[in-house]
C-alpha cells in the first residue's frame, strides 16, 4: 500500500506556474485526436484508481489514525467559484465535490464514485496544496503539485485527466471535452515542460489574507509530505 509520510523540501514556485500556449495547443490536439478509450491505457488507469482511492482514504481518514479528517460531501452543482472558497472549507475540514453523475459526461474507465474521489483529492492535494485556482494556469500548477503523490505509472493518467481535459477545453473552443481513458504522448507527462514565469509577479490569492488558522490541517499535510514545511508560498 502506498503511504504518504515523511518530509521533503518543495521549492517549486507554484504561483508562478503558467500554461504555455504552444504546449497547451499540442496537448489539446493530441487529446482531441485520441479515441475515447484505449485498451493500452487500462493498466495505467488501474494504477491511477488505486492511488486515488488511497489518497481519498487518507483525506477522509480519522486524524487519530493518521488521516486528515476531512468530511467530503458530493453535491449536484459546482461548489467553488475560486480557490479561496475551497481553502475556507478545507480549513474547517470539509470539502464539497461536484458530482460526476450530475455532469452528464461519464468517464469511460472510472465509475462515478471513483471520479468523485479523484475530484476530491485533486482539489485538496492539487489546488489547495499549490494555492492555485481553477483557471488554466491554476490547473497546470495543480497538475504539477498533485503528480508527486502518484506512482510513475499512474502519472500518465493524471496527465490525461488534468492537462488533457484542461487544454482541450481552453484551446479547442468546443466546450468541456468528453472524458477519455487514453495515454497522451509521454512528453506531456514530463514536469520539465512546465513554464515557470520568473519575471512576473506571483499570482495573488485572497487565501493569504484570511489567516493560517487552524494550522492543524497544514501540519498534517506537511507530515504527510504533501506540502513542504518551509514552503512560504503555500496559504494552507
Amino acid at each position: 500500500m502506498r503511504r504518504f509520510g515523511g518530509r521533503f523540501r518543495d521549492r517549486v514556485p507554484y504561483r508562478r506556474v503558467r500554461l504555455d500556449p504552444v504546449l497547451g495547443r499540442a496537448i489539446a490536439d493530441a487529446y482531441a485526436a485520441a479515441p475515447d478509450r484505449d485498451a493500452q491505457a487500462d493498466a495505467v488507469y488501474a494504477a491511477f484508481c488505486r492511488d486515488t482511492v488511497q489518497q481519498y482514504h487518507f483525506l477522509i481518514g480519522r486524524i487519530e489514525y493518521g488521516g486528515l479528517g476531512v468530511a467530503v460531501r458530493i453535491v449536484d452543482e459546482d461548489p467553488y467559484a475560486d480557490a479561496a472558497a475551497l481553502l475556507d472549507d478545507l480549513r474547517c475540514r470539509r470539502l464539497r465535490v461536484f458530482a460526476s453523475a450530475a455532469s452528464g459526461n461519464p468517464h469511460p474507465y472510472l465509475s462515478d464514485g471513483e471520479n468523485d474521489m479523484f475530484r476530491a483529492v485533486h482539489d485538496a492535494f492539487g489546488h489547495a496544496a499549490s494555492g492555485r485556482g481553477f483557471d488554466p494556469h491554476g490547473e497546470e500548477a495543480a497538475w504539477l503539485k498533485h503528480r508527486t503523490m502518484y506512482s510513475p505509472l499512474a502519472r500518465r493518467a493524471l496527465t490525461t485527466e488534468v492537462r488533457g481535459q484542461t487544454c482541450a477545453l481552453v484551446f479547442r473552443g468546443e466546450g468541456f471535452p468528453p472524458q477519455k481513458a487514453v495515454l497522451l504522448p509521454r512528453r506531456f507527462s514530463d514536469p520539465r515542460s512546465v513554464r515557470i514565469d520568473r519575471g512576473s509577479r506571483p499570482v495573488s490569492a485572497r487565501a493569504t489574507a484570511v489567516g493560517l488558522q487552524p494550522l492543524q490541517f497544514r501540519l498534517h499535510l506537511q507530515q504527510a509530505g504533501v506540502v513542504g514545511a518551509d514552503h512560504a508560498e503555500l496559504p494552507l
